[in-house]
């Protein structure tokens, strides 16, 4: 899509508006030459059967975790290293499970695509082929998972809306980290009303990047984008759960967002840092992107995100995952949680000797963690805990997902939620190069936010869905921070 037609599509949304009033029905409205995707529900599938498009590290591990699910199966395999699939389907013949089709070589995955005998393109490759793989298995009828951030643009989100509305088809962005123990805390105690209205949230992915130096290739193709863009690169980890918290596209929407960033990498090296120095000092002079990344989100109804980004200096890892609400806050990284048992009292009345900041005490947030856990986390949590992937984020994603499939139930992400927060590459780019003046965040669902109802307490039937041979083998990884796809 080029720019007019995004111009054409924003001056037309009053179309979408104004059926709305006036009691249109929504798929009345032309979405893509389809229907909208809030809430939609595909055919249910008594079987899943996935085509993994990359199998590298973060690839292969989606294809061992989900091929020990239920009525899964893993039908295909696509790499542009021979290595890499001849390994995965060595794994599935030593687990006597049936052999998968295999597809090989850089457009490989268009054949996968097209190929009838998948249901579900699971896409696991570097940054720029989320977007291409998704698509190619939209038109052949498959539904798209695909890993973060899906598009780093504004018209490939379109492209990609448009595309899920034409074809019916599933497009979920696999972001795990709104699966994470503490952010479905955080969302069952929104859900429930505990903090009261939301009104503010930071989010971040803030992640050593000291390693960074010592490889020759700067990380290959994050390298690449590094040396091309600026802006936040990878705004979803954090967002997304916060996003989901304040009932963004079901409720509310990003309207628009202000950023800036620090010196680059490159300036720092041309500037002499001795830090930066060595081997690699001719590299990095390259990099055009900053050292840190910070960005302010301001919603339609008023509430306010802080999205930060650093990769590039040593750092904690953090993902902040902070929500305020009118009656309580949510910290993490570490975890604290300060609740008013009455609206009203008295700001002091929770601190405790044992607290280890002023204002909060460790027994009381572990008190409000044990009453208001998730209850996906309650039921699988020590199974998630076991097989893995990023302490078990990865594991209830998957699950989830899959469920919802073979059931015939609305994903907990919708292809309006995998634009709005994959979108900010470029957005914060735009606003950083104008020195952080306003950039307008698109509104993907042409309205229909204000009529979507929110993501609930959403959990799985384990009636349904037998896990005996979940996790059998052991863990998959070790338990750590979220690694870049």
């Amino acid at each position: 899509m080029n720019t007019s037609r995004r111009e054409f599509l924003k001056g037309t949304s009053w179309m979408g508006f104004a059926a709305v009033a006036a009691g249109a029905q929504l798929d009345k409205v032309n979405f893509g030459g389809g229907a909208p995707m809030a809430g939609f529900v595909a055919p249910k599938l008594e079987r899943v059967r996935i085509g993994f498009v990359g199998v590298g590290k973060r690839g292969t591990y989606a294809l061992r975790r989900l091929s020990a699910f239920p009525a899964v199966d893993v039908a295909a395999i696509c790499d542009i290293s021979e290595t890499a699939v001849k390994t995965n389907a060595a794994f599935l013949k030593k687990k006597n499970l049936p052999p998968a089709r295999t597809f090989i070589g850089p457009e490989a995955y268009k054949d996968l695509c097209q190929w009838d005998g998948v249901d579900v393109v699971y896409a696991c490759t570097p940054w720029k082929l989320h977007a291409p793989v998704a698509l190619e298995a939209m038109r052949g009828k498959k539904h798209a998972f695909v890993e973060v951030p899906a598009t780093m643009d504004i018209d490939g989100c379109w492209e990609l809306v448009e595309t899920s509305e034409a074809t019916r088809c599933h497009c979920m962005m696999l972001e795990n980290c709104c699966y994470g123990e503490t952010e479905m805390l955080a969302l069952n105690m929104c859900r429930l009303g505990v903090l009261g209205e939301t009104v503010y949230g930071e989010a971040g992915y803030l992640h050593s990047g000291k390693t960074h130096k010592t490889k020759p290739m700067g990380g290959g193709f994050r390298a690449e984008w590094y040396m091309e863009h600026r802006g936040n690169y990878y705004p979803t980890h954090g967002l997304g759960p916060i996003a989901q918290y304040m009932n963004i596209n079901r409720g509310d929407r990003f309207d628009y967002l202000n950023s800036m960033e620090t010196m680059s990498v490159g300036d720092l090296v041309r500037a002499g840092d001795e830090r930066w120095s060595g081997v690699n000092a001719d590299f990095y002079k390259k990099y055009l992107i900053g050292a840190y990344s910070s960005s302010l989100i301001r919603t339609v109804k008023g509430k306010v995100i802080l999205l930060n980004l650093s990769c590039q200096v040593p750092h904690p890892y953090s993902r902040i995952n902070t929500i305020q609400g009118t009656h309580g806050v949510f910290m993490d990284y570490p975890l604290r949680i300060d609740v008013e048992d009455t609206p009203g009292s008295g700001p002091h009345d929770l601190r405790a000797k044992d607290g280890f900041n002023t204002n909060f005490s460790r027994t009381r947030t572990m008190q409000l963690k044990q009453k208001y856990r998730h209850p996906m986390w309650k039921d699988i949590g020590a199974i998630a805990a076991k097989v893995g992937g990023h302490g078990g984020m990865d594991f209830i994603m998957d699950l989830r997902w899959v469920y919802c499939l073979q059931n015939g139930l609305p994903l907990d992400m919708d292809v309006y939620d995998l634009a709005s927060w994959s979108c900010l590459c470029e957005v914060t780019e735009k606003s950083q190069a104008m020195r952080g003046a306003p950039v307008e965040i698109p509104d993907f669902t042409r309205g229909a936010w204000k009529t979507m109802k929110p993501l609930g307490i959403e959990t799985v039937d384990l009636a349904k869905f037998d896990l005996s041979r979940v996790g059998k083998s052991g863990p998959q990884q070790t338990i750590g921070p979220v690694s870049e796809s």
